[in-house]
This record gives structure tokens, sequence and C-alpha cells, in this order.
């Protein structure tokens, strides 16, 4: 699933559609401060993944790919802000408030979502005999990004702060806060291939399975990790009394969850045979990430 290429040529294009973008010099410095500022680049390599496992192409893939990317990146932007999560590092530098201020970094975000949609529209203008696929795929990024997805997720996660919560809560944040953009990312890319109704179904479980496993080995980071390794400040979850895997079930029994989880994820992908082994990888390298 590190396919060093594919990563290369997702780095290419956001920094094409970067510079081919109108913004004003200042924000466009700010935009691509945090877009171009590395990272794992999981939810475009997803979406490109899916797509070519059902038999799509790369290039019809990339715009949606990218525009999660943006998505992604808007989200970190606001999310580390003083009024949110208060984090003064991302991808291992100052995040975007701290060099451009919060208006900036509002500004920022804002300009990096609305980028994402016109990225994804115009694509579907651009190739119009596959222009239904796309307000599909894009339809579906925007749930996953919205009000009932990753802006409901990062609402729990907020109003759970210092309150005490149970598994089904967690789980409520998970699906949404992480979950909602990685199901949204390989749901778009199976949508673009012409997947079909059971193929988009088993896509969507196994999303939605990888999504809870992503943000359990992140919860577990948050206490194993460095800060170097992660490119941000670990230990505020604890400080901050935030309902995660592991102030919920302990480090062993975060563990535990991960690997159930992990196991859900790959029953879920199992249909696709040896055409899934790169998700199946994925989950092994998740289990035992170290950033």
């Amino acid at each position: 699933m590190n396919d060093l290429g594919r990563i290369e040529r997702i780095e290419r294009a956001l920094e094409a559609y970067i510079a081919d973008c109108s913004a004003p010099e200042k924000l466009k410095q700010s935009m691509a401060y945090s877009l171009l500022a590395g990272g794992k680049r999981l939810r475009p390599s997803l979406c490109l993944q899916a797509a070519e496992m059902l038999g799509g192409s790369e290039a019809d893939a990339m715009p949606v790919a990218c525009a999660l990317e943006m998505i992604h990146t808007y989200s970190l932007i606001h999310d580390d802000l003083p009024c949110m999560d208060n984090d003064d590092m991302r991808r291992g530098r100052p995040s975007n408030h701290i060099v451009f201020g919060e208006s900036g970094a509002m500004l920022a975000g804002d300009g990096l979502l609305s980028l994402a949609f016109e990225t994804m529209l115009n694509a579907g203008l651009t190739i119009a005999p596959h222009a239904p696929r796309y307000y599909e795929a894009c339809a579906e990024v925007a749930r996953g990004a919205g009000v009932s997805g990753m802006v409901a997720g990062q609402t729990l996660d907020l109003d759970m702060t210092g309150k005490p919560g149970d598994l089904a809560m967690l789980e409520a944040i998970q699906v949404r806060k992480t979950g909602a953009l990685i199901e949204a990312a390989l749901a778009a890319g199976a949508i673009i291939a012409n997947a079909d109704a059971t193929e988009l179904a088993a896509i969507r479980r196994y999303a939605q399975s990888f999504g809870r496993l992503f943000q359990i080995t992140d919860d577990l980071l948050d206490v194993t990790g460095t800060d170097e390794a992660m490119g941000k400040t670990l230990g505020k979850d604890a400080k901050e009394d935030k309902l995660t895997a592991v102030t919920l079930l302990g480090i062993d029994g975060a563990k535990k969850y991960a690997v159930d989880t992990a196991e859900e994820a790959r029953l879920a992908i199992s249909m696709f045979g040896e055409r899934a082994a790169d998700f199946n990888a994925l989950i092994d390298s998740t289990l035992c990430r170290k950033k």
C-alpha cells in the first residue's frame, strides 16, 4: 500500500492544483504550507487503490484523491486552532496558525475545503462521459466530511471532553471523526471505477472497520509514541481527559481492541481475494505503525 511512486504522483498533482488556483498570494502560501508539508497521504492513496482494484484508472480517480487530501488538511488546520485542539505542531513543524495567525489559518482551511469541491466538480465537467460518477463521488466526500461525518465526530469529541463515556460513544466518535472520510475515500474510488452494489457494500464495511482501527492505533501512539516520530505533541488526550480507546480500555485493552477490529476489516475485504492483498497489508502495517 505504501507505493512510493503513487505517493509521488499524488504530491505532484497537489502541487499543480495549488499552483493553478487563483487565490491571493498570502492565502496560497498558507494553503500550500500545510497541504504540501508531507504526511502519509493515506486518504488519497486509499481512493486510488480502491479504483484500481475494481478496474478503474488512477488518472480518473486522481482529482477526487487530491480533493480528499485537501479536505483532510483543512480539518487538521482547523483542529489545531486554540479554540479546538490547540496544537502548536503538525507534520513535524509549527502549525499553520503559529506561522500565519489564527485568521490566516481559518482562511487557509476554508480555501482548501472549497478548492477540494472545485477540483472534483471540474473533473466531472472535463470528463463528461463519467460525470455522474464524479458527482456521486463528490456527494460521498461531502457526506464524509460534513455534518453527519467528520464535523459531527469533532463535535462529539469536543463535547465528550472531561465526561465519562462508554464503548458505544467511543465508536460513534471513531466512525465519524476519522472513519467517515476514510470511508468516503474508499467508496469514492469504487464509485469512479463503477463498482456494483455488492462491491461497494464490502468496501464500505472494510472502510468502517479500518477507520476505527486507524483511530485506535492513533490513541495508542498518543501514549506510546514520540513527538518526533508523530510530528505533533503527544500525551494531550490524557491531560485533557478525552474519550479514547486508551483512556477507556487501558493500553492492553486497546491493543486487543485493535486486533479484533483488524480481523473485522480482513473479513470485510475477503470477497476480493488476492486483489485485496494491499488492503490486508495495510491492516498489518497499521497494527504495528510507529507514526
